[in-house]
């Protein structure tokens, strides 16, 4: 009675994990089957494997069942018989699986090829991945964070490694995995039709914030793209008010042994010295040259901008390019009073940002000069 019991308890267990398997959200940023690349497609044109997965595993399953009813052990029956030696039967057995990774791995090592075919011409942008964030550099000097912005309809050429452990660059709708190895630079290649929002993260576990490590890729139509580019190549706008002034002096005193500001300069107007030794494990921190004119911050975990409960004509899903953005000012306070109360990290071990002890009125400065690096 027990082991019936049992039996109905599993089977209904894996029929509930049957269908969850089928819930889908098609507004969810990180569906694979949400392909808008030329690379990603080629993916989705593979899940044909699943169902021949499937109906291979139902056959197996079936006959699993079948011979352990047939053959089950009875008082006083006889041995089965025994079919070593059956070569029809062996190579029946040994055939067929091969026939089927036949069919299954001519497609999929073609699409393996195609998706490490560079393109003839293509935008190449330095990806380097640490612990917990990503940067990403330009060919005309621009260095950002966490948020990629591309061409929509392009091909983009990344260059991915690391600056300390292994991780993997992962935006599934626009193609699939790649690991950045400290040491060693791998080619990938993305593409965006559309212009959108492509999420994506580490997908190598490399420490205490994997979970946080966060991408955002913006695909913008080519004239707003090459606007971007040639803004952000532009040096950091001087602030004019008073507490983005005193907030600037802040950041030279605290925050400029790590991180770089293009056009940062010190309370005495001379440029922020940017050669010190930086105390990190990776040795490098987040760009701010422009950190105002992205959409996340702290490995793109929180976004930086709200939206204006004043005009709801505004897209909800976007803030970032929303009339009115509203900045994300208690997230933001909240990062620069304690950063690992946001975050997991290990600031003591020189592993992500350590907390600065500020003052309050020290973070309102800071926010007041961040907020206006545009």
């Amino acid at each position: 009675m027990m082991t019936a019991r049992r039996l109905k308890l599993a089977g209904a267990l894996g029929l509930g994990l049957l269908a969850l398997t089928g819930c889908s959200n098609n507004d969810n940023p990180q569906d694979t089957f949400g392909a808008d690349g030329h690379y990603s497609k080629l993916i989705a044109d593979l899940n044909w494997v699943y169902i021949a997965a499937i109906v291979v595993g139902v056959i197996v399953g079936v006959a699993v069942i079948l011979a352990l009813i047939k053959f089950r052990e009875r008082p006083g029956a006889p041995v089965p018989k025994q079919v070593h030696g059956h070569t029809s039967l062996e190579l029946t057995w040994t055939i067929l699986p091969a026939l089927v990774l036949a069919v299954v791995a001519v497609p999929t090592i073609a699409t393996i090829v195609k998706l490490n075919e560079k393109p003839k011409q293509c935008m190449t942008i330095q990806v380097v991945g640490q612990q917990w964030w990503w940067e990403f550099s330009y060919n005309n000097g621009v260095t950002t964070a966490n948020e990629m912005v591309i061409p929509a309809g392009e091909e983009v050429c990344l260059k991915i490694t690391s600056r300390d452990v292994i991780h993997s660059f992962w935006v599934p709708r626009l193609n699939g995995k790649k690991d950045a190895v400290p040491g060693r630079v791998h080619d990938w290649y993305i593409a965006a039709d559309n212009p959108g929002d492509y999420w994506g993260q580490c997908a190598e576990f490399c420490g205490l914030s994997h979970a946080n490590m966060r991408i955002r890729v913006r695909a913008l139509p080519k004239a707003d793209f090459d606007k971007w580019y040639q803004d952000q190549a532009k040096p950091a706008t001087t602030p004019t008010e008073a507490a983005a002034l005193r907030g600037e002096n802040i950041y030279s005193q605290q925050c400029a042994s790590c991180h770089v500001i293009k056009g940062a300069v010190d309370a005495a107007g001379n440029p922020v010295d940017f050669s010190k030794p930086v105390p990190l494990v990776s040795g490098a921190a987040p760009n701010l040259t422009h950190f105002a004119s992205r959409s996340v911050f702290a490995g793109a975990t929180f976004p930086l901008y709200l939206d204006d409960p004043a005009t709801p004509d505004i897209d909800e899903s976007d803030p970032y390019t929303a009339e009115h953005p509203i900045l994300n000012r208690p997230r933001l306070e909240a990062w620069l009073r304690n950063p690992s109360a946001n975050v997991p990290m290990v600031p003591d071990d020189e592993r992500g940002m350590p907390n600065l002890h500020l003052s309050e009125s020290q973070i309102d400065d800071l926010v007041a000069y961040l907020a206006g690096l545009k």
